[in-house]
C-alpha cells in the first residue's frame, strides 16, 4: 500500500465521527497506469484503496444494509458503489471478495450484456455486465440496484417517462435476480423532490445522489450523499475524502477551505 503523509495520518484520527461515507466508482482498468476517463481507476489504485480501508478498520456494507440498520454502522463505515455496470467491474468483484468486502452496483437495465446505449463521454469501450454475471455477483454478497433503463436525466423526464424508467428497470432486475431490488442511483446525479417522490412510489427503499457529504447527513434515504473517486486521486487524497466527506481534497483546495472558514469565523 502507498505511503500516507503524516498530516493526513493525523487527520484520520477523527475520520468517521460524523457518520458513514459512500464512495462512487464507475470503471476499472487493468494495470497501474492512470486511465484516460476521469471516472475510471486502475485496478492497482482500487487495490490500494481497498487495502487502506481494511487497514483503517472500515466496514463496507451495501447501501441497502446501511439504510436498513443505520444505527448499526456507528464505527468507520464506507459503502462502496459502482454506477452503470461495466463488464470491467468483474475485476473489482474479485478484489472485494478476496478481502471479504461487499459493494453495491447500480445497473442500466436497457444495456445489460450490451454496449451502452446512452451518449458516450469517453467512457470505457465494451459491454455492460450480463444477466449471469449479475446473478453471480449477487450470490457473492454484492448488491444489485437500479440506474434506470436508459441512463437519462430524470429531472428532464415527464411524469410518465419518469415512472417507466424507475418501474421497468426494477421489474427487469427482479426478474433476472429472483429477489426484490430496493436500491437506486440517480443518473448524472440529477434529481429533485419530484424524482425522489417517484423513486419512493416505485417501491425503492433508498436512492443515492452525487452530492458530497456524509452519507446519511440529510436523514432521508432517498437523498443519500456520495463521494466520487477519480483517476487522479492519490491515496492521500482518498484518505482525506474519508476525513472530510468532500471531493476536492488536494492540498490547495483544503488550504483554501481552511482560510475561508477562518475568515467567516473572524467576520
Amino acid at each position: 500500500m502507498s505511503w500516507i503523509d503524516p498530516l493526513t495520518r493525523r487527520l484520520l484520527r477523527s475520520a468517521s465521527q460524523h457518520g458513514p461515507v459512500m464512495l462512487m466508482y464507475h470503471a476499472i482498468s487493468p494495470g497501474k497506469s492512470k486511465p484516460i476517463w476521469p471516472w475510471a481507476v486502475s485496478i492497482q489504485q482500487f487495490r490500494d484503496q481497498l487495502d487502506f480501508l481494511a487497514a483503517e478498520g472500515y466496514a463496507t456494507p451495501t447501501m441497502g444494509e446501511l439504510v436498513a440498520e443505520p444505527q448499526k454502522w456507528t464505527g468507520r463505515t464506507a459503502v462502496i458503489t459502482f454506477d452503470d455496470g461495466y463488464v470491467d467491474n468483474l475485476a473489482a468483484v474479485d478484489e472485494l471478495r478476496a478481502r471479504r468486502m461487499r459493494a453495491s452496483w447500480f445497473v442500466v437495465t436497457g444495456s445489460i450484456g450490451e454496449s451502452p446505449k446512452w451518449p458516450a463521454d469517453g467512457r470505457p469501450k465494451g459491454r455492460l455486465l450480463n444477466a449471469d454475471e449479475l446473478c453471480t455477483m449477487q450470490a457473492c454478497g454484492m448488491e444489485i440496484g437500479s440506474h434506470t433503463v436508459n441512463h437519462l436525466r430524470l429531472t428532464e423526464a415527464d411524469d410518465v417517462r419518469l415512472t417507466s424508467e424507475l418501474v421497468e428497470s426494477k421489474v427487469t432486475l427482479e426478474g433476472l435476480l429472483g429477489r426484490p431490488v430496493a436500491s437506486f442511483a440517480y443518473p448524472y446525479g440529477a434529481w429533485d423532490a419530484r424524482c425522489a417522490d417517484a423513486v419512493k412510489r416505485a417501491g425503492y427503499s433508498a436512492a443515492c445522489t452525487t452530492r458530497t457529504g456524509w452519507a446519511v447527513r440529510d436523514k432521508n434515504p432517498y437523498t443519500l450523499r456520495r463521494l466520487t473517486v477519480f483517476n487522479a486521486d492519490s491515496l492521500g487524497v482518498f484518505a482525506r475524502k474519508l476525513c472530510y466527506a468532500a471531493n476536492a481534497m488536494d492540498w490547495t483546495s483544503l488550504t483554501r477551505q481552511f482560510l475561508v472558514s477562518r475568515m467567516r469565523k473572524s467576520s
